[in-house]
């Protein structure tokens, strides 16, 4: 009756996903990028990774804790946004360099009926100026410099956009889904080799007094992994959280404290009380696309990721209607001797790196906050336009891509030259019902802004922002401004069949910049080439920010970089760390469907389901 996956599988080894989330000590050491623009440190790739199946339901985060914590919402009987919040909750302790209530959240959900989405994306202070990071000769401030204290922090959102969808999807009681988290605060969780590694890898620590008390050692060395970390004060906000609901952040005495830890910093901020008691997640129309036979939606903006993996499967659509030669399909990965075990071909990387170029392009000039600027979106996505994008795609690589001028310009503006760098973690579930959630949420940088308010991390999302506001007189859609939310690459995605409607798949990344990258190539190993979710997600990840095309290092053979340089492309091979979780609808040989998840090899995360 339905248009299900049929999934072709690379097994690697039949070890449990927990148990190699756990002893990723034994992995390789992390290697320094040629370019500083990974989000967070490389820690090894898991090479014993699997799908993992389900017939019920399945829920897959960044830390297997969080994941088993999503699992047990699901074994109540609750809905799969109850799911994201109870992993929500755990991701803030257990994986606080990455995400936490002190951040922000895009989710897109599927209710059985229809798609909707939730914008929990922070937003500038009131007091905010569009000179924010400049210097006062005028310049840009170095990005560590805006990044450490105050001066960073915006109005964090993941909070009230979960309690936005708890209202209107939740089945388990709010208090219910923060009790795992309670627990592992109390009773403490043992520090995973990446947290150790990224505290490790942090000078910045040293500096913070309570980050310093609560991940090193006395005599400053950095807590090793294994380590049991209780974190009581932590647990005793989630109490106050279950039991008020999200007022206990953005109002009362932890409201005060972090304004005070904002405002007081040597490096100031201007949030206040009452740009956390005006906070307001928002429920926006989904940007859903077609892409061959299946349906694709994504966050619209100030989310660039949803229009950007649009545009990226639209133009490679077009190229191939327009010359078959150029059809994806045929391209399946090969085997390889590299750890991944498996490599795209070149004329893949060739066609996909194109494509988003010409995608990055138009993202820089085009997207941001569509409430405070004109955003094109339908001329962005716009088959036509599209078709002409491809046409500028051919055997050699065009270098560097320019915007193009889509339907439904309004306004000329600048490119928005910001720094790439982001923290983000990543969270997926389904539920009995089948309904499905994917959801993005971030507190930017690892570790945000280091400023630490009762056991959680704030974010130093403002640096998302443009640094400079206007270029050769023109502004920059994506500037600072009061109130206004900054461009994200966060594409938590969902799936369709486009004929029957039916709900296929919902994954997600996280990776900055290179979110777009991941679930982009994810996405098409999952439709195009019909691997597994594991074998998609473990793919070795590659693409063009427009600039030299991006090989995940240690990952791709000697052929294939040097069929790229022979097209003309500038290759660097450089830490590619994604965290992409999928979970796909699958029917096997007999005809019976089922959940099927795959979690990323390249950090600790796990996909567990009954």
């Amino acid at each position: 009756m339905f248009s299900t996956f049929h999934l072709s599988r690379y097994r690697l080894s039949a070890l449990s996903l927990i148990a190699a989330a756990l002893t990723l000590a034994a992995c390789s050491a992390p290697t320094s990028s040629t370019l500083p623009v990974a989000p967070e440190i490389a820690s090894g790739y898991r090479t014993d990774l699997q799908t993992q199946y389900a017939s019920k339901h399945m829920a897959a985060a960044a830390n297997p804790l969080a994941a088993e914590a999503g699992r047990e919402m699901l074994r109540q009987g609750g809905s799969a946004i109850d799911a994201a919040i109870a992993m929500q909750a755990v991701l803030t302790l257990v994986e606080p360099q990455s995400s936490g209530i002190g951040g922000g959240a895009l989710i897109v959900l599927w209710d059985g009926k229809a798609v909707r989405t939730y914008d929990g994306r922070e937003t500038a202070p009131a007091g905010a100026t569009e000179r924010l990071f400049l210097q006062a000769d005028g310049k840009p401030m170095p990005f560590t410099q805006a990044q450490i204290g105050g001066r960073s922090v915006g109005t964090p959102g993941v909070l009230r956009a979960l309690e936005l969808a708890h209202q209107k999807h939740g089945r388990l009681p709010w208090a219910q889904l923060f009790e795992p988290a309670i627990k592992l605060a109390e009773q403490g969780f043992a520090i995973s080799p990446r947290l150790h590694q990224l505290i490790a890898s942090d000078s910045s620590i040293r500096r913070s007094p309570d980050m310093a008390a609560y991940f090193l050692n006395a005599d400053g060395s950095p807590k090793a992994a294994g380590t049991q970390l209780k974190n009581p004060a932590l647990a005793a906000v989630f109490k106050r959280i279950a039991k008020e609901g999200p007022d206990a952040l953005y109002k009362g005495p932890i409201a005060q404290e972090i304004v005070a830890k904002v405002q007081g910093h040597a490096n100031p901020g201007s949030l206040s009380l009452n740009d956390l008691n005006g906070y307001s997640a928002k429920e926006r129309a989904p940007l859903c696309t077609d892409y061959k036979r299946w349906q694709v939606c994504g966050m619209p903006p100030p989310s660039s990721g949803g229009i950007a993996v649009a545009q990226i499967l639209g133009t490679l659509q077009a190229l191939e209607t327009r010359d078959p030669r150029f059809a994806l399909a045929p391209l399946k990965p090969v085997k390889t001797s590299q750890p991944a075990g498996i490599e795209p071909a070149p004329e893949a990387v060739h066609l996909i790196s194109e494509a988003e170029r010409l995608a990055y392009a138009d993202r820089a000039l085009y997207v941001a906050d569509a409430d405070f600027v004109p955003v094109p979106v339908k001329g962005l996505v716009d088959p036509a336009y599209l078709a002409d994008r491809a046409a500028l795609i051919g055997d050699r690589s065009m270098g560097t891509a320019k915007p193009g001028t889509p339907p439904g310009i309004q306004v000329a503006y600048a490119p928005d030259r910001s720094p790439l760098r982001i923290s983000t973690s990543q969270v997926v579930a389904v539920d009995d019902e089948g309904g499905g959630v994917s959801m993005t949420t971030t507190v930017e940088s690892a570790f945000g802004s280091h400023l630490m308010v009762q056991g959680f991390l704030l974010n130093n999302q403002m640096t998302d922002f443009s640094f400079i506001p206007e270029e050769n007189g023109q502004k920059v859609a994506n500037r600072v401004e009061p109130g206004k939310r900054p461009r994200s690459s966060m594409a938590p995605t969902l799936i369709f069949d486009r004929q029957s409607g039916e709900f296929l798949a919902t994954i997600g990344s996280p990776g900055g910049s290179q979110i777009i990258e991941y679930v982009a190539k994810s996405t098409i190993g999952l439709l195009d080439w019909n691997l597994d979710p594991q074998a998609a997600i473990s793919l070795p990840n590659f693409g063009s920010r427009n600039g030299p095309t991006e090989l995940e290092q240690g990952q791709f053979s000697p052929a294939l970089i040097q069929a790229l340089k022979d097209k003309g492309h500038s290759v660097n091979e450089i830490d590619m760390t994604s965290g992409t979780q999928a979970i796909v609808r699958v029917k096997d040989a007999q005809g019976k469907t089922s959940w099927a998840g795959g979690a990323d090899p390249r950090r600790e995360g796990a996909a567990l389901g009954d």
